[in-house]
C-alpha cells in the first residue's frame, strides 16, 4: 500500500489541510509565490520604463514652452544621459523621414550631421 506524500504549501512549506489541488495556505503565501516568480520580468519592465522616461524628460527639456521644435547638436543630448536604443515608437513621413518618438516627444537624425531635430507631437484628439 502506497502513503500519500504530505501536500505543503509551496511558498512557506507549512503542511496543508482541505482540498485536494489547494497549492497555498492563504492570500499571503499565494501573493507572495506570485511575486517572486515575477520579480525578474517585473525588473526588466520596470527598467526600459524608467529608462523611457528620461528619455522622454530629457526631449521635453529641450523644447521651449510654446514651441513645438528645436534643432540640438546629438552629443548635447547623448551627454545628458539620454538613451538612443530605446523609444516607444517610430514615425515615418512622406520623404521617408523616420522620427524616434518617446511618447509624444520625438527626434528625427539630420543625414549626414551631429544635429537632431526635437520635435513635439500635436495632441491628437
Amino acid at each position: 500500500m502506497e502513503t500519500a506524500t504530505p501536500r505543503v504549501c509551496l511558498a512557506c512549506g507549512k503542511a496543508l489541510k482541505g482540498r485536494l489541488d489547494k497549492k497555498f495556505c492563504d492570500d499571503y503565501c499565494r501573493n507572495s509565490y506570485n511575486n517572486q516568480q515575477n520579480s525578474d520580468q517585473n525588473n526588466f519592465v520596470r527598467n526600459v520604463n524608467n529608462i523611457l522616461r528620461k528619455n522622454r524628460r530629457l526631449l521635453e527639456e529641450l523644447i521651449p514652452e510654446g514651441e513645438e521644435m528645436k534643432k540640438v547638436l546629438k552629443e548635447k543630448l547623448a551627454l545628458s544621459g539620454f538613451n538612443f536604443k530605446y523609444h516607444t515608437h517610430q514615425y515615418q513621413n512622406q520623404k521617408g523621414q523616420v522620427y524616434f518618438f518617446n511618447y509624444e516627444f520625438g527626434y528625427l537624425l539630420l543625414d549626414g550631421s551631429e544635429w537632431i531635430l526635437v520635435v513635439k507631437r500635436k495632441a491628437e484628439l
